[in-house]
């Protein structure tokens, strides 16, 4: 009968090793369990010697996988794996463990089913270090890019306490509701977005190529421009270089045409906010700056609140110590007002006092918010309030970004209709004065 080498966590969470007779890896694992272990990895024992082909094999082995790393660290420095990929990719682990495949099992066929990329490169990792001995948690932590500290402490929670199967499938919801809110505020600014840029196009087109052909009818005129015409052409100047063929032989590099700098702007603003926020200071004036804004400052609010109350109220579920997952929440949150407020709570609870003085002090979140933390503090029952707020705030930021959407179309409408009434009004108004002056 095959032996079959095993490791497990036993009730208490700890790793234990061993090996077992059994016909196959099901009869093996079935006994494992039996004996009141969570199986993490079985594999049958091998009977050849190390000298044998078998362990000739495992250093050119080891160096294709060494090579195999060297070569992915360049895709691994290339930014992070999507959040839809993560949320994926714990649904279908927590499918599995439900289902009581082993870890490494699990691990080889979600390996093996992602495309070429930084998630597949994690993946092959964390197998490996797990079928070395080390925990999933501990293995997950070596790299961060696919997995943050958020996963890995939850992961490390599920191992800890035995039920890594049913923190998985928490932790699949929570990436899911994550990902549905982020979903409705990116296709609720889709549609402003479009129409600005549209608009911004065809303002263009018409100051860069209708303007200048009323600049060559204006120069038939013996009569004196009206004010907003003369803006106009200064405008389209500015935009556009030289309006008229007499004035394009100027000295090359006098002008700068102004169209390059309205559509390079965007890009400049987004890469001068990333980079400020790189800085301590930068990203606290940043983040207070936008929470102040008119309308998109209750929308970054609203769902920041609803960010951290679920963050917060899931690692708690999990089993991660207050303290870590305060800390944990604090440092995921995104925004450096909450961030702070998050540490004064920490720090509140560290020293044994109450954890919704602190925030009703920093002012930070509504009245409603604090109230129902205390009373979820008092009750014992702080996670489950904690999920309630998330779901309350999810709901209001959907009636905000709904709010927001139709108070953008009709201010979209009036300032496009205003640029192009002022564009054709100054157009026609020289026209105007030529008529009246021949009569």
């Amino acid at each position: 009968m095959p032996t079959f080498q095993f490791e497990a966590l036993n009730d208490a969470g700890k790793p234990q090793k061993g090996t077992i007779n059994a016909a196959n890896s099901d009869e093996a694992i079935a006994r494992i369990r039996s004996q009141g272990f969570f199986p993490t990895s079985v594999r049958e024992q091998k009977t050849k010697k190390k000298g044998g082909p078998a362990a000739s094999a495992g250093p050119a082995s080891s160096g294709s996988s060494g090579k195999k790393k060297s070569a992915l660290e360049i895709s691994i420095n290339v930014g992070g794996v999507s959040q839809k990929q993560l949320m994926l990719f714990t649904r279908q682990l927590s499918t599995l463990q439900d289902a009581g495949l082993p870890i490494l099992r699990s691990l080889a066929i979600l390996e093996q089913q992602q495309k070429p990329g930084l998630m597949k490169n994690s993946l092959g990792g964390v197998h490996e270090d797990v079928s070395g001995g080390a925990s999933l948690s501990d293995a997950m932590g070596k790299h961060p890019k696919a997995f943050n500290t958020l996963y890995t402490k939850m992961i490390a929670a599920g191992e800890v306490g035995g039920v890594l199967d049913l923190i998985l499938q928490r932790l699949s919801d929570f990436l899911e509701k994550a990902e549905k809110l982020k979903k409705r505020i990116i296709s609720a600014m889709i549609y402003p977005i479009a129409v600005i840029s549209i608009a911004t196009i065809i303002v263009l087109g018409i100051m860069m190529f209708i303007v200048p052909k009323f600049v060559e009818i204006f120069q038939d005129f013996d009569t004196q421009l009206p004010g907003p015409t003369l803006f106009l052409i200064d405008a389209a100047k500015w935009l556009a270089g030289p309006l008229l063929p007499e004035d394009k032989g100027g000295t090359p590099g006098a002008w700068f045409p102004g169209f390059i700098l309205v559509i390079a702007a965007p890009f400049l603003i987004f890469f001068f906010l990333k980079f400020a926020r790189k800085t301590t200071s930068g990203k606290a004036v940043i983040d207070r700056a936008m929470l102040r804004a008119p309308v998109m400052g209750q929308l970054i609010a609203k769902s920041t609140i609803a960010k951290f109350t679920r963050t917060l109220g899931t690692l708690i579920n999990a089993g991660v110590p207050i303290l870590d997952a305060i800390k944990i929440t604090s440092d995921t949150t995104g925004n450096d007002v909450y961030a702070k407020a998050l540490m004064a709570v920490h720090d509140s609870v560290r020293q044994g006092d109450s954890f919704a003085e602190p925030l009703r002090k920093a002012r930070v979140c509504d009245s409603l918010v604090v109230n129902m933390i205390d009373v979820g503090e008092e009750t014992g029952d702080l996670d489950k309030m904690l999920d309630k707020i998330a779901d309350n705030y999810d709901e209001e930021v959907d009636n905000t970004v709904a709010g927001l959407v139709s108070l953008l179309e009709p201010i979209m409408v009036i300032v496009l209709g205003v640029i192009v009434g002022g564009i054709v009004i100054s157009l026609f108004l020289p026209m105007i004065t030529l008529m009246e002056s021949m009569m």
